[in-house]
């Protein structure tokens, strides 16, 4: 299957600044891009390129005096095995003590989700008796999807985990924000994911089409795709980026005054 993605986005910005970008496809995809993916930016502004701390592709945008407006666009296409997220049943669940080194990282709280809060406390009193590995986190996933209910009108960028979860409500990276959240809490280390996800093998949705956010948790010997606002497996998903929570990987960064004015994204199977 190929998928086309890309995005249009303008900011109004106060200069001189800088701008930093996560809207490139993750490193460990760029086998399957079979064109584009190069950031087009008006006026013709370079962007210097650099991989963070996790592994993601980054980009700086330095705004000169007098510029006002910066546009970003990019289109590329993307193959992709049009096959729905793996489940794994018998994943299993590891002891602390029995992880990689490098999962510990995404046992810890973050900035976004407290896993040092009264989450803690409610994660083992609701999960501690279900079973480990794959069917606790998909305990948790169940829960998540039936607690928050999706809504863009009460959106809110710095919501956290322990406040979606008293306000019931949010977008995909409160629900991703929760869940990971509490399978932290539960031991099993939980990453925070950003990408595009297009209506592909769904009825159309009729919302504006945006990036999206889901989580995935380590298992067995590797990393396993859970999303729990949509809580089924979906076909298309191409990360950007991956982090703790989403104050890892924001889609841009403005050091300064600034204003989204214009903003569309694109993911779409070609035919």
């Amino acid at each position: 299957m190929k998928i086309q993605i890309g995005f249009d986005i303008t900011l109004a910005v106060n200069s001189p600044n800088a701008i930093l970008l996560m809207l490139n496809v993750h490193p460990d995809r760029k086998h399957d891009v079979l064109s584009g993916d190069a950031i087009v930016v008006e006026p013709g502004l370079a962007i210097e390129n650099y991989t963070d701390a996790f592994g993601n592709h980054c980009g700086r945008i330095n705004v000169p005096p007098n510029v006002n407006s910066v546009r970003l666009r990019n289109t590329a296409v993307v193959l992709d095995p049009g096959r729905p997220d793996p489940v794994c049943l018998d994943a299993i669940q590891h002891a602390p003590q029995d992880l990689p080194h490098e999962t510990l990282q995404y046992l810890l709280p973050s900035r976004y989700c407290e896993v040092d809060s009264a989450l803690m406390d409610f994660a083992w009193s609701r999960f501690g008796s279900t079973p480990l590995g794959w069917a606790r986190v998909q305990a948790i996933v169940d829960f998540v999807h039936g607690h928050l209910q999706f809504d863009y009108g009460r959106a809110r960028a710095n919501r956290s985990a322990l406040e979606g979860f008293n306000e019931r409500t949010g977008v995909c990276r409160d629900f991703a924000h929760l869940a990971v959240t509490l399978c932290r809490a539960m031991n099993i280390p939980a990453r925070y994911t950003t990408g595009y996800l297009g209506d592909i093998g769904i009825p159309p949705v009729r919302s504006p089409m945006d990036f999206s956010a889901w989580f995935e948790v380590y298992l067995g010997d590797r990393w396993h795709t859970f999303d729990a606002r949509h809580n089924t497996p979906r076909i298309g998903r191409i990360v950007i980026g991956r982090g703790r929570d989403a104050g890892d990987v924001p889609i841009t960064m403005t050091f300064g005054q600034h204003q989204l004015t214009h903003f569309s994204v694109v993911t779409e199977e070609l035919t």
